[in-house]
This record gives structure tokens, C-alpha cells and sequence, in this order.
């Protein structure tokens, strides 16, 4: 991989979660909702996604695609709408 590529993840949904809930597609962690945002303005990345969550857990910092993830919501907006 060049400095160039940015490697991604994919984002799982927490299964059997009260809450809408997604998880970091390489370590598992929860992706907390004040680090995942629509990939535009300030925040745009140089990958075809819409919606992107960083990973927070130590020693992991991946950058997740939560498109598929957020498709599977029954109301994705929600998660923006929530407090983390």
C-alpha cells in the first residue's frame, strides 16, 4: 500500500443492540456517534462513501465505510441524533 491509499473497513451492525449501534469492521469496538459523519465538507475523504466512522479503540484508528451498515438501520438518521 502507498502513502497514497487509505485502507478501509467496512462497518458491522451490533446485532440485538436497544439502540442503533455500529462496530468497527477490524477490531470490533463500537464506533462511537461523535466520530462517524457524512463524507463531505470539513470531513470529506477520498473514498466512495457516504457515511464514515472512525475507530477510536487504542491501537486501532481504522477508517470504516458505514454505508452497508447503515442501509441495515431501520432509521439510520437516528444515529445522528443520539448522544454517544
Amino acid at each position: 500500500m502507498s502513502m497514497n491509499e487509505q485502507h478501509f473497513y467496512i462497518a458491522l451492525v451490533a446485532e440485538g443492540s436497544a439502540v442503533p449501534t455500529l462496530l468497527c469492521g477490524h477490531c470490533r469496538s463500537i464506533l462511537s456517534r461523535a466520530r462517524i459523519f457524512r463524507n463531505e465538507g470539513d470531513h470529506q475523504r477520498d473514498m466512495e462513501c457516504r457515511t464514515i466512522g472512525l475507530c477510536s479503540a487504542d491501537d486501532c484508528g481504522a477508517v470504516n465505510c458505514c454505508d452497508d451498515a447503515m442501509a441495515r438501520l431501520e432509521n439510520p438518521e437516528q444515529l445522528f441524533g443520539l448522544a454517544s
